[in-house]
């Protein structure tokens, strides 16, 4: 039985990860938006969210050869420094894990990255002083044991990256069970749309 080689991640597809996220909030914010009922049907989470990242991607477009300890490290004090509402912190201590995780590592294993994902999880749930479940926080949650799952299976990482997106998917379906505010509305969590 031969099993895959594990890949190694480059601070430039760390970057990219990032950026293309970016460019995702940017065309999709006002769906984002619409969809905001909870905690306060404010309709600004795509926006908050968006500009979080915006704050990332000004940083981290100025890196040339980085390594991901690097771009992590520029992204989770970006990401703070530019953080704007809840939905917005909230992001930003996910990548302020995802920076915790990868620090001190020129380049990175599907593995390593798998867990910066976890310290994600970490970080954010800490971030909240009364989590609730259906939320940002699970869906997030979801994709970081996607990402676990799929590097314990020995994928590539551009399919633990893909599980991870899947497991959020389908927990952003239940975020409605979860929470009632959503299900009154019949929509998903915005956050966890996000």
């Amino acid at each position: 039985m031969t099993s895959k080689q594990e890949a190694i991640i480059s601070g430039e597809q760390i970057k990219n990860m990032l950026l293309g996220a970016y460019k995702s909030f940017e065309k999709n914010y006002q769906y984002i938006n619409d969809l905001n009922v909870f905690p306060v049907p404010d309709g600004d989470t795509g926006t908050n969210m968006m500009h979080t990242m915006a704050a990332v991607a000004r940083e981290i477009s100025q890196l040339q050869n980085a390594t991901v300890s690097e771009v992590g490290t520029m992204a989770a004090r970006s990401a703070i420094m530019g953080a704007r509402g809840n939905s917005g912190v909230i992001l930003s201590q996910l990548l302020r894990g995802l920076g915790k995780g990868l620090a001190g590592k020129k380049r990175a294993t599907s593995n390593e990255v798998g867990k910066a994902f976890q310290f994600g999880i970490l970080y954010a749930y800490r971030a909240v002083s009364k989590p609730v479940e259906g939320t940002i926080l699970t869906v997030a949650r979801a994709i970081a044991k996607g990402a676990y799952h799929a590097v314990r299976q020995g994928e590539d990482f551009e399919d633990v990256l893909c599980e991870a997106v899947e497991s959020g998917k389908k927990e952003l379906a239940r975020t409605p069970e979860l929470l009632p505010a959503l299900k009154a509305a019949g929509v998903v969590d915005a956050g966890g749309q996000g």
